[in-house]
């Protein structure tokens, strides 16, 4: 496996070692062992599972009091994959990085606390799955507008298909008090 750093700290770009034969193909999504080699030791509690449309955003979503590391990946199809630094006292608070995951190119995204998530699927559908080291809370989660002007986010789609929550969600500053220091 390859881990690379992005200009989010702690955030990494997982890529695995693909093995091809005619059968197909195979490689490790996960290995406890390596990912603590890279200080990435985390204590993975609950799989979620998404299957999305062309065009849905869903985020930008984090958990308050229970905050979750995440590690992100697609199955099936592509999505524009965003992670949004929203600790307060962070030097690069409000900053957001974005990346492609595809079932094509296996690519994973290492996301610790401190961050919150979002992606378009940019296929036909794509189905996501990640990892979470808490369990969800719907009474302890925060959404952030997908559009908030202040993020400036440059999401690839003008009119995406949104859930009621992240439609009516907040924008960063709304939620100040509310994010992790």
């Amino acid at each position: 496996m390859k881990f690379t750093e992005t200009d989010l700290a702690g955030v990494f770009v997982i890529e695995p070692e693909i093995h091809v034969d005619r059968r197909g193909f195979f490689f490790e999504a996960y290995n406890k062992r390596k990912f603590a080699e890279h200080g990435l030791a985390t204590n993975f509690v609950q799989d979620n599972h998404s299957r999305s449309t062309r065009g849905t955003i869903r985020g930008l979503h984090l958990q308050r009091s229970r905050p979750q590391t995440k590690l992100v990946r697609v199955l099936h199809g592509q999505i524009f994959d965003v992670v949004v630094d929203i600790t307060r006292k962070s030097s690069s608070f409000g900053r957001w990085i974005s990346l492609e995951l595809s079932s094509d190119n296996h690519r994973m995204c290492f996301i610790p606390s401190g961050y919150a998530h979002g992606f378009c699927a940019l296929s036909a559908y794509a189905e996501v799955e990640y990892k979470s080291s808490d369990f969800y809370d719907p009474s302890d989660e925060l959404t952030i507008a997908w559009n908030d002007p202040s993020l400036g986010i440059t999401w690839p789609i003008p009119e995406p298909i949104l859930s009621e929550k992240d439609l009516i969600a907040p924008t960063l500053s709304e939620l100040l008090e509310l994010l992790p220091e």
